[in-house]
């Protein structure tokens, strides 16, 4: 598990870090609110919701006292539980992506910034992008650091002032078959904003064309585009542009039979032409995404 940073350095600090990473996370992943049921402040707490949005205005409050953030807490906890996860500790991912290193204390008052970065795995290959930070309202009573209240679900990173780390990257898990070029399957670009793939075509991974007619061939090639989408934690529904490379126009019809069943409305802009492919590809097809 992620080490305590503060720890033997800041006693202040390192005590803040234990309620609200490790404790939380144990709690959390327990589903046990009686682990950190103490660490709170009743009267008066409330927690802001920014629903992972940099607007101020659009704001709300979300848990107007502790009864109702306790609610979704447990109801949150609950479906992590409940759900199969890839990862055979996923306790340790969750640990792994959860920053806690900036915390402002002045007298009895602190400002504790948590960030979650990162992406957590079902067994079923769906990926639950996690990349909001909260901002906690810690108060020490007594000698004991407690919770008065939150502004969560803000985005990470937040707004135009916020440092980017990277402008592109290829996603944690992404790949392609074993014949691939020199260039990346898929790369997201200006953190959190964009997410663009590669000309994907009919092949597994072992780099064997599959198919031999034009229905078989975009339905292989429309799959390999899903995988590669969902590393970057988007779907067919967050695509807004996709390019179509085909052997034959004559295949267009039947191309677009199978297409149409895949994207939800409104369907991405579109270009399609015909032009020279590689091996036996009838088909190639790239595309442009945002990520929600």
């Amino acid at each position: 598990m992620t080490k305590n940073p503060f720890e033997n350095i800041d006693k202040d600090r390192s005590a803040i870090w234990e309620m609200l990473v490790d404790r939380d996370i144990h709690a959390f992943c327990s589903g046990d609110w009686s682990m950190v049921a103490n660490d709170f402040i009743e009267s008066g707490f409330m927690g802001l919701d920014g629903g992972k949005v940099p607007d101020p205005d659009t704001w709300t409050v979300g848990f107007p006292d502790l009864k109702t953030y306790k609610e979704e807490w447990l109801s949150q906890a609950r479906d992590f539980i409940n759900t199969a996860w890839k990862d055979e500790d996923p306790k340790k991912v969750f640990f792994e992506l959860t920053n806690l290193t900036q915390i402002d204390i002045i007298g009895d008052a602190a400002i504790a910034h948590k960030k979650f970065d990162g992406v957590l795995t079902k067994k079923d290959g769906e990926k639950v992008v996690l990349n909001w930070q909260t901002l906690y309202q810690c108060r020490k009573v007594g000698d004991v650091w407690k919770i008065a209240g939150f502004v969560g679900y803000l985005p990470y990173p937040l707004g135009t002032q916020q440092k980017v780390v990277t402008r592109k990257m290829v996603p944690a898990g992404a790949g392609q078959h074993k014949t691939a070029g020199p260039y990346s399957p898929v790369l997201e670009v200006d953190v959190n904003k964009l997410v663009v793939i590669s000309g994907q075509a009919p092949l597994d991974l072992e780099g064997n064309v599959i198919g031999d007619q034009i229905e078989k061939q975009t339905e292989v090639t429309l799959q390999n585009c899903q995988k590669q989408l969902a590393t970057a934690g988007c779907t067919f529904a967050d695509v807004f542009k996709v390019n179509v490379f085909l052997k034959d126009l004559a295949d267009w019809p039947r191309f677009n039979e199978v297409y149409a069943s895949y994207f939800p409305d409104p369907k991405p802009v579109r270009t399609a032409v015909q032009t020279p492919l590689l091996m036996t590809f009838l088909v190639e097809i790239e595309m442009w995404a945002v990520k929600s």
